[in-house]
């Protein structure tokens, strides 16, 4: 569907929400660090995990695990490029 129907047929209250959360990102963007927002789906056969799973998104330990991870991942690449 292209942009502007979904504009059209999407209610406005969600429109105006989505609008925010835009306007509300490139505003802390453009103040603070840079940060990424990424969609993490429950892994396959863990299904039964699902309570544990959604408490991770509040767990500190595990963001600063995914922070560890993305450092290794940038330190990785940037000597790719070096390469």
């Amino acid at each position: 569907m292209n942009i502007l129907a979904k504009k059209w047929i999407e209610p406005k209250d969600i429109k105006r929400e989505s609008d925010y959360e835009e306007e509300k990102r490139k505003f802390e963007m453009a103040l603070g660090k840079p940060f990424i927002t990424i969609r993490l789906d429950i892994p396959s056969g863990f299904e039964e995990f699902g309570k544990e799973f959604r408490k991770l998104e509040a767990d500190q330990q595990f963001h600063e695990e995914i922070s560890d991870l993305a450092k290794k991942r940038l330190l990785i690449d940037s000597q790719h490029k070096k390469s």
